[in-house]
């Protein structure tokens, strides 16, 4: 290694930093949707990720019979199980609050889960393959979702 031109240096980190912020800049937001045959009855107050469609009643043991390969369980501690999961692009996902007080949690989107209960959401992202994380009141990345093609 020589004497490098700094100027040529200075060019090559100019050129990262602005891809960089492209880059950031560019990246979609992911998209939390909810089916609406799969919601709970109790989930569509104003704020809900439920909002603006119809609810239809799913038991708490159908849910769990249904989403039993695509839950994650949130503790009385906030923490999940399991901790890393992978799915396909447009799959319903059950969050499952196991914890006697209600929970924001933050999928995509932020919403808020009662004590005991539970919402269904639709992992959608239009850059694939793409990684959420996932946070629960005040702790950040309990879960990874890694959503693939």
């Amino acid at each position: 290694m020589g004497k490098e031109n700094p100027m040529f240096v200075l060019v090559i980190v100019l050129i990262l930093v602005i891809y960089g912020w492209w880059s950031l800049r560019n990246s979609p937001a992911p998209v939390v949707t909810v089916e609406p045959s799969q919601t709970v009855s109790d989930g569509v107050e104003t704020g809900s990720v439920n909002a603006t469609i119809p609810a239809t009643v799913v038991s708490y043991a159908q849910a769990l019979e249904k989403y039993k390969d695509a839950r994650i369980q949130l503790d009385q501690n906030c923490q999940a199980t399991p901790n890393i999961m992978t799915f396909k692009n447009n799959t319903n996902i059950m969050i499952d609050n196991r914890a006697s007080i209600a929970r924001t949690v933050k999928v995509g989107s932020t919403f808020s889960i009662k004590g005991y209960g539970f919402k269904i959401v639709k992992l959608s992202s239009t850059t694939l393959p793409a990684t959420w994380y996932v946070d629960c009141d005040k702790s950040q990345n309990v879960a990874t979702i890694l959503i693939q093609k």
